[in-house]
């Protein structure tokens, strides 16, 4: 494979492994399953790939005294490197790594993000050229350069297989999506995805504000929402920092909320939205058969879950079950 051929693949694997990333952050249903797995086997190749350009650029960059681009290539092979690192030693390990009070499987998505610009900087002006597949109609990719792909995916697969039998022999219980499952029935870990935490807020001044599409809009204190009848849902919560959690969440059908608020026929989306700006959308149908909890596991909601009303959407990640509620917007 040439070296051209070899940064086109680099160049895919890494877009690929971002996509399917950045994807798997709100997927939460089974039938996503699969994303899950296609990440893990783009990651393992992705590992392969950089080792072997490794191998075969930093000799000759450095008998070239090319420093600037050995600098960049370092900080790129390093962001790469902590990111796959950081998701193998996840797999792996079979139990829950932390590093201070970041799980690795959120370091794993920093330096993943680190990497997109420290990507951009290194292709920056000259490099471009080299992952543009051809485009020339005499020229075609060399059976040599397929082998030596399929040879890459064999291997990433290879590597996914090994960490998941590791994890496996080590005892460890993962949800399809990675996270590590926590006992049954407890109370959530207080974590937030950006750190956007709230004050605590007063139970007796807070209000929901219902408005936008719909026949009345509506704010409701505490005491309205809960004489809009008790539901109970059995659902996991699944945090984009590692782990899961399924317990009973009680609380206001945010359907029986929309129901008294009247969508009108134009009526598609509901935005769920906290305090710190944090929102979810979520189709109409979906939003009905949403929670707005304000009991978590037969007891009251403490604050760092999102007291005095949280969202919770089954089958949605962690990051979109929105803390300290405050409005819905329907449009």
């Amino acid at each position: 494979m040439s070296a051209a051929a070899l940064d086109r693949l680099l160049a895919a694997l890494v877009a690929a492994q971002l996509v399917t990333g950045l994807l798997s952050l709100r997927a939460g249903s089974p039938p996503t399953a699969p994303l899950f797995v296609a990440h893990g086997i783009l990651g393992g190749a992705l590992l392969v790939a950089v080792v072997w350009k490794l191998r075969r650029s930093v000799g000759p960059a450095v008998r070239a005294r090319r420093w600037g681009r050995l600098v960049l290539g370092a900080l790129l092979a390093v962001a790469t490197l902590a990111a796959l690192g950081g998701g193998v030693a996840w797999v792996a390990s079979g139990r829950i790594l932390s590093v201070g009070p970041w799980t690795v499987l959120t370091l794993h998505v920093i330096a993943a993000l680190l990497l997109v610009p420290i990507a951009a900087a290194h292709l920056l002006p000259r490099r471009w050229r080299l992952i543009r597949p051809p485009t020339s109609p005499g020229l075609r990719i060399s059976r040599r350069t397929v082998m030596a792909s399929l040879g890459v995916g064999a291997l990433g697969l290879a590597t996914w297989a090994a960490t998941n039998l590791s994890d496996a022999l080590a005892g460890g219980t993962r949800r399809f999506t990675g996270s590590r499952w926590l006992p049954d029935g407890g109370i959530p870990p207080p974590t937030t995805f950006f750190g956007e935490g709230a004050a605590p807020i007063d139970p007796d001044v807070w209000r929901l504000r219902v408005h936008g599409a719909v026949s009345t809009g509506l704010s409701l204190g505490l005491a309205e929402l809960e004489a809009l009848g008790s539901a109970t849902t059995r659902a996991v919560l699944d945090c984009t920092g590692g782990w899961a959690l399924r317990t009973d969440w009680d609380g206001a059908a945010l359907g029986a909320v929309l129901d008294l608020a009247g969508p009108t026929a134009a009526a598609r989306h509901v935005t769920v939205r906290s305090t710190t700006g944090w929102y979810a959308r979520l189709p109409l149908a979906e939003a009905r058969n949403a929670l707005l909890a304000t009991r978590v596991a037969g007891r009251a909601l403490p604050h760092g879950n999102g007291a005095p009303c949280r969202l919770v959407a089954p089958d949605r990640r962690g990051l979109e079950w929105v803390k300290w509620v405050t409005e819905v917007e329907v449009a």
